[in-house]
């Protein structure tokens, strides 16, 4: 009797690459930056307090809040709970690269992508993110493998039902996903496209932004959340330059032909559309950070991929040995270039701050009866992460908490209500940031904090910590 021996599918030898790289390191010495923690404060609330908050102020996060808050009631708050999401998502969307470059361009193609895609700097940063930009990225795989699909002439009703229903999840997380439909629209036209996919495709394109639609004209009215980012300048565009001349070289080697689909086809817009797009966003309204489109570093990692493919053609009829070692030889030698970056996006200095590190500092210095203020108010977000290491802190610049409130940092109170209560004080501990990444403070209600306790109060304890700053201040004797 013959056994037959089935090899296991080439996309899960990138699936398990790339569940290793996310899984090592995953706690980076059990740190938490802001934006992290704003994702694990508010996966604590309710249901009903989210739905509430979400009517106030991020409500372009609101599913990846709900999912969160889902895995953290079933597996309990831990930096792993908040960034496996994440790992698992890159595993898919790397699994994703490889299927499709196997179909479009070889094996070798599809297995050089797959590899390379968690090795991208931007993806490694991304990869072990409690944020939901790897989810949207692991969504464009799926959906660009459906394209594919339906573009090699093996679509049904279920694949474009998928096809939209998939792009209404990613626009969900984030609406800039949808820079990925003008990257698609762009490969129907590169492969000259019939009618009747172009039919299907309008129709699940327009099912699913019409569905999206009612949440993203929702959150134009909360654009103050993103007022911080700095309008575009030239020296931003030195990395998506460099980034899409790579994949130019890449596109040049698969030798891409109109009317013919070929992975350049596929793989050329994906990366160039979303960044050329989102920077045309950001000449009305600053809007360009390449989180909002990291799911383009598909297209890079498929290129990559093509150029990998390419080369082991050229070399096969001579060096037969040689091109089969190729991809495994040119990752180890990326791994190599790559390690010291790799082990930087590791490390709690890769992020701006630390909320949970000053938290020991707090528990260290404070005393009975101490009074606590934070500048700017959303320093409080250590407070909220570590509820434990301030027990017994008042916090006497709020008068509504974040939950009550709907907000993430909570309602303050006026500048003078906040004088006179800090008056009243013996005691504060003040939570800011560390001189090297602080901001210059502009609200008037933190200038007042900053004025009473350098005129009233004198410095008995400083720490900094991985960005943050704990100090405690005393009241001066000779103040009245």
């Amino acid at each position: 009797m013959t056994i037959l021996r089935r090899r296991p599918p080439l996309w899960l030898i990138p699936l398990l690459w790339t569940l290793a790289l996310g899984l090592w390191g995953l706690s980076r010495q059990h740190s938490v930056w802001r934006d992290e923690a704003a994702t694990w404060q508010v996966a604590r609330r309710s249901v009903a307090d989210i739905w509430h908050m979400l009517g106030q102020v991020d409500a372009v996060h609101g599913l990846y809040y709900l999912l969160m808050h889902g895995l953290f009631a079933c597996f309990g708050p831990s930096t792993t709970t908040l960034r496996l999401p994440s790992v698992l998502a890159t595993a898919v969307a790397a699994a994703c690269v490889t299927v499709i470059g196997h179909r479009l361009a070889g094996g070798r193609a599809g297995l050089g992508g797959g590899l390379v895609l968690g090795l991208l700097p931007a993806v490694q940063f991304y990869l072990q993110e409690g944020r939901p930009y790897a989810l949207v990225a692991a969504g464009a795989g799926i959906s660009t493998l459906l394209l594919v699909t339906a573009l090699q002439g093996r679509a049904r009703n279920a694949h474009w039902a998928a096809y939209g229903g998939t792009v209404l999840l990613c626009a969900l997380l984030n609406w800039l996903s949808l820079l990925i439909l003008p990257a698609h629209a762009a490969t129907l036209v590169w492969t000259r496209t019939g009618r009747g996919t172009w039919i299907r495709w309008v129709a699940a394109v327009t099912a699913a932004t019409a569905a999206a639609l009612p949440m993203i004209l929702f959150t134009l009215t909360q654009s103050r959340q993103v007022s911080w980012i700095p309008p575009l300048t030239w020296h931003m565009l030195i990395g998506p330059a460099i980034v899409l001349a790579i994949g130019a070289l890449g596109a040049l080697l698969d030798r891409p032909r109109a009317g013919r689909l070929s992975l350049a086809a596929v793989a050329l817009p994906l990366l160039a559309v979303p960044q050329i797009g989102l920077i045309g966003l950001s000449l009305a309204k600053p809007l360009f950070l390449d989180r909002y489109v990291l799911f383009s570093m598909l297209g890079l990692a498929l290129l990559i991929g093509a150029a990998l493919g390419a080369v082991g053609r050229m070399i096969k009829p001579r060096f037969p040995r040689v091109s089969r070692w190729l991809v495994p030889a040119m990752v180890a030698v990326a791994v190599i270039a790559l390690w010291p970056q790799s082990l930087a996006k590791r490390s709690p200095a890769s992020r701006v701050d630390d909320v949970l590190a000053v938290a020991a500092d707090v528990r260290q210095l404070k005393k009975e009866g101490d009074a606590v203020v934070f500048v700017p108010a959303a320093r409080r977000d250590t407070a909220l992460v570590s509820p434990a290491a301030f027990a017994g802190l008042q916090d006497i610049a709020l008068v509504e908490s974040p939950v009550a409130s709907g907000t993430l940092k909570g309602e303050e109170a006026s500048p003078e209500r906040v004088r006179s209560a800090m008056l009243a004080q013996r005691r504060i501990m003040l939570i800011t940031d560390a001189p090297e990444v602080a901001r210059p403070v502009s609200a008037e209600r933190d200038k007042e904090k900053i004025a009473v306790l350098k005129k009233c109060f004198t410095v008995v304890a400083d720490k900094q910590v991985r960005g943050r700053r704990v100090t405690v201040y005393e009241r001066l004797r000779t103040d009245r």
